[in-house]
């Protein structure tokens, strides 16, 4: 009982020197919770895991209607079916495709992107071709270098340009 005791004391000693004490004016804190929590968002206060943890890493969004790569690309494979578009991890992936001149040939289009930057470099692009003798007969080939891939890059990278441009026309 002795020893419970002394630890506890001990106990609230240490920690008792780890909070400051900083006093509030009620004048520069709203009263209702709704605006105190937008007021908390807006300085950046909160918790979460990572701040407990005592990581405090801070991070640059970007909406993806502000990144002209990701608007070009998704503007240019938009008569396309798409499988995956995730803006956070850079990936477009289109579903299987064909024009319906031949039944037996599909397409599936991957961009990666590598950089936000309007760079032919700043995206790569995979072109899928699948070929099907019968519904149980197919076999996918990756096509490097063709036709397709350079008029799509071409076509984003342009897109990208004018949408980039457009947007510092607005922002003055």
């Amino acid at each position: 009982m002795y020893k419970s005791t002394l630890l506890i004391l001990f106990i609230l000693f240490a920690t008792s020197n780890c909070i400051k004490f900083k006093p509030v004016s009620s004048k520069d804190s709203p009263t209702n919770a709704m605006e105190r929590a937008k007021k908390n968002v807006a300085e950046g206060r909160g918790a979460s895991i990572g701040g407990l943890l005592g990581r405090n890493r801070s991070t640059n969004y970007e909406f993806s209607t502000s990144n002209p790569m990701w608007r070009a690309s998704l503007e240019t494979l938009d008569f396309l079916p798409l499988s995956n578009v995730d803006y956070s991890g850079g990936v477009i992936i289109t579903d299987w495709y064909n024009d319906s001149s031949s039944n037996s040939e599909q397409i599936k289009i991957t961009l990666r992107f590598l950089s936000n930057e309007i760079r032919s470099d700043s995206i790569k692009i995979i072109i899928h071709k699948k070929k099907c003798s019968d519904a149980n007969n197919c076999y996918v080939n990756v096509i490097n270098n063709s036709k397709i891939n350079s008029e799509l890059l071409v076509t984003i990278i342009k897109k990208a340009a004018l949408f980039e441009k457009e947007q510092k026309k607005n922002k003055k």
